[in-house]
């Protein structure tokens, strides 16, 4: 039975309206003033109110609808004003007000009747989205919490690696991964599925399952741009609904101290030393190459790099330097090396997401935003 809260102080049209509505099946209550109508409201959470423009109590019905519409507690409550005013912006001034119907005096039974109707049926029809919406919801959590479930923990021992994964919405296109491929050489990859939400979420995801696996056949998993070359013949983006993405691979050969890198359209790897002389020497490590499944026939390379004792690696995706800053100059690539090279050097993951949130306008990113720190000794 639906619940019909009527605001009015007029015992006559109390009377008519209660009865009206009471045989045809509603739940009646009746709130003489403007403080009573908002108290009931809130208690009841009635899926319809009837409320007059004029009332006692301190409160109008203009007041008490943009109270309701202001209740995260009653947004599918309808709400339909009564008033005796005719003009336009009189009308206007009740709909901005949060009204979603007005109806006019002398009231007609028959019209309310059927206003009444209408109001249900787009309560129910609210509540049914609500519904669907916190079920999506709790799925994209269920998924979200998978996703992250598929990243490394931090790793330690031989050589320490720090991550933060941030996803503008709750499914983010980024993923990264980490891993021994025998005792002397260790994997390293971040990878940026383009735009954002569930689609970019699947083929990060089935990005990383396929290089986890190491089920690219007649790869060498050693070797970084034929992995970049596998991946391009196998994620082409006219069989991914036109997606694409980013990554940066580099294999690490502890015993010789030496990383093996490829990249395909990514920004660059950060590597730095700390000679004697106390200044910060800084590399980037990037190779050129489209992104995977832009073209089939991308070619790509890898280069070498020696690792100094005492370096650290930064890995990350755009997100985290292609902000808006509080001057409205986007913070950019150069600003960003430089933040990792000031002093004092060697931040950790947590003191440059800091630093970089400090620097940024809006409290929230709007990209996906990972980064990787690799302390090598």
């Amino acid at each position: 039975m639906a619940e019909i809260l009527v605001i009015n102080d007029d015992p006559v049209t109390q009377r008519v309206l209660q009865r009206g509505l009471q045989r045809q099946g509603y739940s009646v209550t009746i709130a003489r003033t403007g403080p009573e109508g908002v108290e009931l409201a809130e208690t009841l959470q009635p899926a319809l109110i009837v409320c007059d423009w004029m009332l006692p109590g301190g409160l109008d019905g203009l007041e008490i609808c943009r109270l309701v519409k202001a209740n995260p507690d009653l947004t599918t409550t309808y709400f339909l004003l009564v008033t005796a005013k005719g003009r336009t912006e009189e009308r206007v001034q009740g709909l901005d007000a949060g009204a979603d119907d007005l109806l006019s005096k002398p009231l007609d039974m028959s019209e309310l009747k059927a206003r009444v109707r209408a109001g249900l049926r787009l309560h129910q029809l609210a509540r049914d989205l609500q519904g669907q919406k916190r079920l999506l919801e709790a799925e994209l959590a269920e998924a979200a919490a998978y996703v992250r479930s598929l990243l490394p923990p931090q790793m330690t021992g031989k050589v320490p690696i720090h991550a933060r994964f941030i996803p503008c919405r709750q499914l983010g296109g980024d993923c990264f991964d980490y891993y021994w491929l025998d005792p002397d050489f260790l994997v390293i990859y971040l990878l940026d599925v383009s735009g954002h939400g569930l689609g970019s979420a699947l083929l990060s995801t089935s990005v990383l399952n396929v290089l986890r696996s190491q089920s690219l056949p007649g790869v060498n998993f050693y070797r970084p741009e034929g992995v970049l070359r596998a991946l391009n013949e196998t994620f082409q983006m006219n069989d991914q609904h036109d997606k694409y993405f980013t990554i940066w691979y580099g294999v690490y050969n502890r015993a010789r101290r030496q990383l093996t890198y490829s990249s395909a359209g990514h920004p660059p790897a950060v590597l730095i030393s700390n000679p004697e002389n106390g200044s910060a020497n800084v590399k980037r490590l990037r190779t050129p190459g489209m992104p995977i499944g832009m073209m089939p026939e991308t070619t790509f390379t890898w280069q070498r790099s020696d690792v100094p004792p005492g370096s650290s690696l930064y890995i990350f995706s755009d997100g985290i330097y292609e902000i808006q800053q509080l001057d409205n100059d986007m913070l950019g690539l150069d600003t960003f090396v430089d933040l990792l090279t000031s002093k004092p050097v060697n931040l950790t993951v947590d003191e440059v997401l800091n630093q970089v949130r400090a620097l940024k306008a809006e409290e929230a990113f709007t990209d996906d935003l990972s980064l990787l720190k690799i302390n090598f000794d």
